[in-house]
């Protein structure tokens, strides 16, 4: 793949997951159904995403939307902060997601955590050097 298209391709998704961040803020705050299960999250029966708790947890998901779609912007016009962004994006997502993981959406839960393991992988010590020759030259 053309290291163009790769770095294109890498934008989308960095952007799009962040933006699927934006499941966690709606469930807590609107009434709009994003397919959370009304169960509670994993730490204890008293917290659910509608509970005060939850409603001031959502804050850790609408900072990694914000990590992500930034750092796909930043990698979009060749910023070099943009993979330690992303990196801590992907930490923050996890926090925001692993909490959640019987409440959530399966798939949604499952794609997330596979977007965060791979950035972290490709950008922590060991691929990260490689990786970055690929996406921006």
């Amino acid at each position: 793949m053309d290291g163009s298209l790769l770095r294109w391709a890498v934008v989308i998704v960095m952007v799009a997951h962040g933006l699927g961040h934006v499941m966690g803020v709606m469930e807590a705050w609107t009434s709009v159904p994003m397919g959370f299960a009304e169960r509670p999250w994993l730490f204890s029966d008293a917290v659910t995403i509608e509970s005060a708790l939850g409603r001031a947890l959502s804050a850790v998901w609408l900072i990694a939307m914000v990590g992500f779609v930034v750092a796909g912007i930043g990698l979009a016009t060749n910023q070099d902060w943009w993979p330690t962004l992303a990196v801590v994006a992907a930490i923050i997502s996890l926090v925001a997601i692993v909490p959640w993981w019987g409440v959530m959406p399966t798939g949604s839960a499952i794609g997330a955590i596979v977007v965060d393991v791979v950035v972290l992988a490709a950008l922590l010590p060991g691929w990260r050097e490689q990786v970055l020759q690929a996406l921006v030259g």
